[in-house]
């Protein structure tokens, strides 16, 4: 039996089809534009265009179809919220989904489905398989997170299990989208570190190359940035291992590529758990841009 996964970002949709879970060959990888702008219909259209495009290479139909979302399907309403491609929210896209295709789909978000690739498939399979609970981070353009259990998902009764982006952190992020102010998110995503280098130092500069001037020890305002990181990501990682005591984090995002969160970061967080010795395995991801879309195939074996 073959596993099919669709992992559905707000530029992309990206499909898959392995033969198994566990050592998984690919039979079929392909990606298509996902026109969002052209409204809610349209990305149903395209998601059955791709279904259809992989169908004709393997010369398989799925019978069932795991797929990422960029938000979570609430259990009490049926329809997606929190999806930064927000013509989805508020949509009953499951049933629509179910309709157009005529097979059982099974949703997650976008950070869960990291989460359980990387537990099943990547780093955290290769340094502690016996993991219990692991927690998966993400750090992009958004905040995100999820968590997985003795190998399961976990949503939750609102859907929003590991959502540790929309946690208050401080009042200098400013507003968020989701109508709060000082979120996670508008401190630590690679947009707002950006945002903070702009507003201070008048510059406008891609964290990437923030990072190298911090690097060069030369530079105050990368500094000042990737210490605003550090500290912040303590602060608000902290919270939530206090909280879950997981076995590992895996973390992933653009921002995730920040080696100095290995080391110093880790140090910021140990200095507010509620453990005098704390032992704290905080890992990167090994699968790249292949986990979404692969923990997306994986929610199709429930």
């Amino acid at each position: 039996m073959a596993f099919w996964g669709i992992d559905l970002g707000g530029t992309k949709i990206e499909g898959v089809v392995i033969n198994s879970i566990s050592e998984p060959n690919v039979l079929c990888r392909e990606r298509i534009a996902a026109e969002a702008d052209q409204g809610y219909q349209h990305v149903l259209d395209r998601i059955q265009l791709l279904i259809s495009e992989m169908s004709e290479k393997t010369g398989q139909e799925p019978k069932k179809l795991g797929i990422g979302t960029p938000g979570t399907l609430d259990p009490l309403t049926h329809k997606l919220k929190n999806c930064n491609s927000t013509n989805l929210n508020g949509k009953p896209f499951k049933d629509d989904l179910e309709k157009k295709l005529g097979i059982p789909v099974v949703f997650s978000n976008d950070a869960n489905c990291f989460a359980l690739a990387e537990t099943k498939l990547g780093v955290v399979k290769r340094v502690m398989p016996d993991a219990k609970v692991v927690f998966g981070v993400i750090m992009g353009s958004g905040v995100g997170g999820g968590l997985v259990v003795n190998g399961q998902v976990i949503n939750g009764r609102q859907g929003i299990a590991g959502e540790w982006g929309h946690n208050f952190l401080d009042e200098t992020g400013g507003p968020c989208y989701c109508g709060k102010v000082g979120c996670v998110e508008t401190i630590l995503s690679g947009k707002s570190l950006e945002r903070f280098y702009y507003e201070n130092f008048g510059e406008r500069k891609k964290l990437q190359h923030i990072y190298s001037e911090y690097l060069t020890g030369n530079s105050q305002n990368g500094k000042a940035t990737i210490d605003r990181l550090m500290h912040y990501f303590g602060l608000g990682l902290s919270t939530v291992i206090n909280i879950l005591d997981p076995d590992v984090v895996v973390l992933g995002g653009g921002v995730s590529n920040i080696d100095r969160l290995y080391t110093v970061g880790v140090e910021e967080v140990k200095k507010h758990l509620f453990n005098n010795n704390p032992d704290l395995l905080i890992l990167k991801p090994e699968l790249g841009d292949s986990a979404g879309v692969f923990g997306a195939a994986m929610l199709a074996t429930n």
